[in-house]
C-alpha cells in the first residue's frame, strides 16, 4: 500500500542542489527516480534512477529543456554519474494497468544499479514502492538527482521510439513518441494497432478490428524479432 501524499511528500528549496544536499545529510547516499512515457499510446515505460553525486550543472526538468540540452546533459550524467535504467514492457502496461508496469520498470531500475542507495526519492506520488523511499510532487524541478533522472529517462525513451519508427514508419513515432497527436490517430485508423501499442487504452481499444488484428499477428513475426532485439517486447 501507498502511504499518504501528506506524509510522504516533501517541497523546500528550488536549489536543486540544496534540495539533494538536505537528503544527503539526513541520510548518506540518496538517489532520485523518474519516469518517462506514462501517457503515450505506444511504447514502453522507461524509469532511470541517478545517484545524488557528480551531477553536472544545468540539470533541470527534461520538460524545461531544449532537446539540444537534454542530450548534452545525458552523454555528462550517463559518463560521470551512477545511474540505471529499468524498462516495462506494453503487455506489462496492458496487463497490470499503468501504475503497476511503472512499478516493474522502477524495481528493476533499482535493481540494475551497481551502487545501492540508502534512500530513495522519486518524483510525483502514492509511487513510495521502496521501504526507504518517498514521493516528492514536482520533484522533478526540485531535486538535481530526480531532474537527473527525468533527463535520463526522456531521452532513452525517446530514442528507443525513433529505433521504432525505423520499424513501423507510418506512425511517425520518431516525432509523436506514441503521444495520440492527430498524425498517430489518423494512422492508427488506416492501418490499426502494432505490438508496441498499449491495447487496453481507449484511444487504441476504439481503432481495434479483428481482421486489422489478424493482419498484425500475421505479419509482425520479423518485425517482433526486431522489437526483442531493442529490448522492449
Amino acid at each position: 500500500m501507498y502511504k499518504k501524499t501528506s506524509d510522504k511528500c516533501i517541497e523546500t528549496s528550488d536549489d536543486l542542489f540544496i534540495f539533494d544536499k538536505k537528503f544527503i545529510k539526513r541520510y548518506g547516499i540518496i538517489a532520485g527516480m523518474d519516469e518517462a512515457g506514462r501517457g503515450p499510446l505506444a511504447g514502453p515505460v522507461v524509469t532511470a534512477i541517478v545517484i545524488s553525486r557528480n551531477i553536472p550543472e544545468g540539470v533541470n526538468d527534461s520538460k524545461k529543456l531544449t532537446q539540444q540540452k537534454r542530450e548534452e546533459l545525458f552523454q555528462k550524467i550517463t559518463t560521470n554519474c551512477d545511474y540505471a535504467i529499468g524498462i516495462s514492457s506494453v503487455e506489462e502496461i496492458d496487463t497490470y494497468n499503468i501504475l503497476g508496469a511503472t512499478k516493474i520498470s522502477l524495481r528493476r531500475a533499482l535493481s540494475n544499479l551497481k551502487l545501492k542507495p540508502q534512500h530513495i526519492i522519486i518524483d510525483g506520488k502514492y509511487i513510495d514502492i521502496f521501504h526507504n523511499s518517498e514521493c516528492i510532487i514536482e520533484g522533478d524541478s526540485k531535486s538535481c538527482s530526480i531532474a537527473s533522472a527525468s533527463i535520463i529517462a526522456k531521452v532513452y525513451r525517446d530514442n528507443l521510439m525513433k529505433m521504432i519508427h525505423e520499424i513501423y514508419p507510418q506512425y511517425n513515432f520518431q516525432k509523436n513518441k506514441g503521444y495520440g497527436t492527430r498524425e498517430h490517430m489518423k494512422a492508427l485508423e488506416n492501418y490499426g494497432p502494432t505490438p508496441l501499442h498499449r491495447l487496453t487504452y481507449k484511444p487504441v481499444k476504439k481503432m481495434i478490428k479483428f481482421d486489422v488484428v489478424k493482419k498484425w499477428m500475421d505479419d509482425s513475426l520479423i518485425k517482433r524479432e526486431r522489437l526483442f532485439k531493442l529490448g522492449i517486447f
